[in-house]
């Protein structure tokens, strides 16, 4: 069987039955718009075993463009969140922790932020000086799960303060049975929580607390008040746009395969990005107009068009999580130096080469920035 769609829209473009000759097949089909023509084989095997693959191919992604205008009081109400986050005292507790590695130094780090607390780990080489380190702040993928304590101490191995902070203010270092109840129970889908109104939605939390991150890093006496990296994959990713979008000292940023991108697509003929915010009526096979508006303040598309730093980005051609055409959105509407690597043959995933290319970029980046002063 296969099935060819826009990116995984419905219905398909075309659907049918092949025969292979010779372990081979073709079938073709276009597209008229720009988007993602992408293509699923699912066979069938005697033992009733279901095997399937994804090919997908980009046409004209440069040209994909945001799916609606941004709200006219996206700026005042984006100042007004962080006037309301500014008048909480940053109150940064730091207790010491084991490191994984011996030339790190690693802390628990406590901050009181809005709707609840940034909780995170920071890692710092041993013996930096005040004023000697560039730093970088790595936001969480989707999941419910304490702080990433190798991740901040492996950012700092290369020199960097790093500070890495789970997204839902949680404690850090409990037993995998504390998180994997509250991602069953209280937590289950969080993303979704309050997603009817810009007031209650969980994003309007989210972002504000990537921004009280920037704040603890920034406070540290080691940061060398120049170099502000934010580094992301999935929701993580999508937390690296809206920290450069709603905070000019991120002087770089890497938003891998990232998730809250396009919620509104549905209104143009695209698929949603991650996580399908805006629910589509069964009947109608229109989009929920009221959590439709809330959404937008949170697309991450509206807040890379307001990024002044440059950006690295990847995208999964066959990414049925985060689709291409939604990051591609996000991407063609930041308006600084910005590059994509492409990756035709991988999902909702990084690769060794992007990974690679990330911490290249970074050093690059922290480098190139030390030579202006």
């Amino acid at each position: 069987r296969f099935r060819i769609t826009n990116d995984g829209l419905t219905p398909p473009i075309a659907e049918g039955t092949l025969n292979l000759v010779g372990g081979q097949a073709t079938v073709s089909s276009k597209l008229n718009v720009p988007g993602f023509l992408n293509c699923v084989i699912t066979r069938q095997s005697k033992s009733n075993r279901y095997y399937s693959q994804s090919a997908a191919v980009a046409v004209d992604p440069l040209e994909i463009k945001p799916s609606l205008p941004v709200p006219d009081d996206f700026d005042a109400f984006w100042d007004e969140q962080k006037k309301l986050l500014a008048a909480i005292p940053l109150n940064v507790r730091l207790t010491p922790v084991e490191s994984p590695l011996p030339e790190v130094e690693c802390f628990d780090l406590q901050a009181d932020g809005f709707n609840g607390p940034l909780s995170a780990y920071l890692a710092r080489p041993k013996g930096a000086k005040p004023g000697s380190l560039s730093a970088i702040v790595i936001p969480h993928g989707a999941g419910v799960r304490s702080s990433g304590l190798s991740s901040a101490a492996k950012w700092a191995q290369t020199g960097f303060l790093a500070l890495d902070f789970n997204a839902n203010g949680l404690p850090n270092g409990k037993p995998d049975k504390f998180y994997a109840d509250l991602g069953q129970g209280e937590l289950r889908q969080y993303y979704l929580k309050g997603r009817e109104s810009r007031e209650t939605a969980f994003f309007r939390t989210l972002f504000l607390r990537v921004v009280r991150a920037l704040d603890a890093v920034t406070s540290q006496a080691e940061w060398n008040g120049r170099t502000l990296v934010v580094h992301g994959v999935s929701q993580g990713g999508g937390q690296a746009i809206a920290a450069a979008g709603l905070d000019p000292r991120v002087t770089f940023f890497c938003a891998f395969v990232p998730a809250i991108c396009d919620h509104t697509g549905s209104s143009t003929g695209r698929i949603n990005g991650w996580p399908k915010l805006v629910p589509i009526d069964p009947k109608t096979g229109k989009p929920d107009e009221k959590t439709l508006q809330a959404s937008r303040y949170f697309d991450c598309v509206n807040l890379a068009a307001r990024a002044k730093a440059p950006a690295l980005f990847t995208v999964g051609f066959v990414d049925a999580t985060c689709p291409p055409s939604s990051v591609y959105a996000a991407y063609n509407a930041v308006p600084n130096e910005k590059q994509i690597l492409h990756l035709p043959k991988t999902g909702h995933a990084t690769t060794h080469e992007s990974n690679q290319a990330a911490l290249e970029a970074v050093l690059k980046h922290a480098e190139s920035q030390s030579k202006k002063n």
